[in-house]
């Protein structure tokens, strides 16, 4: 009972999945931090040029933006934490600071997922229905639909991360580079029966419905393909194959965290392990900005005037 209260009332939680890395760590620091510094400056990069070109004022370019302005926010709740405890001999985390960053990255990860479906309804209406787009895709509409997105997210992970931190722990490792709910959950020794309720059900909304949407969206693109024009066609093909990719990378992404959180992968080597539970943080916001900067003809032809006014 004594070892169960002082659990409890730890201020800091452990980090187990971390390695001694000797003096591989300041190898691993570098990697990390160029990756986080290509991150920033691709991301950056790709909204100026969205930004400072009036041709690309449209609601699929300002949704991109909104991509990567998201993208952005991910990779910093991740990077700075993740920099510092490879540098760190005690891999520890504050208890207020754990749960500042399972909001952040959660809030992330509702945003993306509805985000990406956002776009596919962009992409449905401007494909399926293009001379109703412009009446349909309004500009109020773009700024409800933003809106909604990240009031949403902010609103939804705000329960359940003040649902986790009202529980009692019991212990106070995590098997984890970082924080996330579904750690932190496990180390409870009292009823989660609400938490797994609001679970299930944050997960059919934020997950399963926008999942099936995206695979209808998808469905009347293709039919509107094989019926339409070769025009159709390769509008199609141009601007649905970075987004399709985009939603492939990152629901995979997340399906490799979610199946080695619940399943036994003590088999997996460490580093592996390590690396399929980043892929989602560390790899989708550099995807995106590679596949939409260099797939998008209009993105194309922004970044060839970029460089043609830098050489005068």
């Amino acid at each position: 009972m004594q070892m169960m209260l002082n659990s409890t009332l730890a201020p800091y939680l452990i980090l187990g999945a971390y390695f001694d890395a000797k003096q591989l760590k300041y190898l691993l620091f570098m990697i990390v931090l160029c990756m986080y510094i290509l991150i920033i400056g691709s991301n950056v990069l790709l909204s100026g040029v969205i930004g400072f070109n009036r041709s690309l004022h449209e609601p699929m370019y300002v949704f991109l933006c909104v991509l990567c302005a998201n993208q952005l926010f991910g990779s910093t709740s991740l990077f700075p934490f993740l920099l510092l405890q490879i540098l760190s001999d005690v891999h520890t985390v504050s208890v207020p600071f754990c749960f500042l960053q399972v909001y952040c990255i959660h809030t992330y990860l509702s945003i993306e997922f509805f985000n990406l479906t956002i776009m596919s309804y962009d992409r449905y209406l401007a494909i399926c229905h293009p001379l109703q787009y412009h009446s349909l895709m309004t500009v109020r509409k773009v700024v409800a639909l933003i809106v909604a997105e990240w009031v949403t997210s902010f609103l939804g992970v705000s329960i359940f991360t003040s649902m986790s931190f009202s529980l009692h722990r019991c212990r106070n490792v995590i098997d984890k580079v970082f924080c996330n709910n579904y750690s932190i959950v496990q180390l409870t020794c009292s009823d989660t029966t609400s938490n797994n309720i609001y679970g299930l059900v944050s997960t059919v909304v934020g997950t399963v419905c926008p999942v099936i949407f995206i695979l209808y969206t998808y469905m009347k693109i293709l039919k509107v393909c094989y019926y339409g024009s070769k025009q159709t066609q390769q509008k199609a093909v141009s601007t649905c194959t970075p987004h399709l990719a985009s939603i492939i990378n990152f629901f995979f992404g997340v399906c490799f965290d979610i199946l080695q959180s619940r399943f036994n992968t003590n088999y997996i080597p460490n580093i592996v392990k390590i690396f399929l539970s980043l892929y989602f943080l560390m790899c989708q916001p550099l995807f995106n900005p590679v596949m939409y900067g260099l797939n998008l003809s209009k993105i194309q032809q922004a970044w060839k005037k970029l460089f043609s006014v830098r050489r005068r």
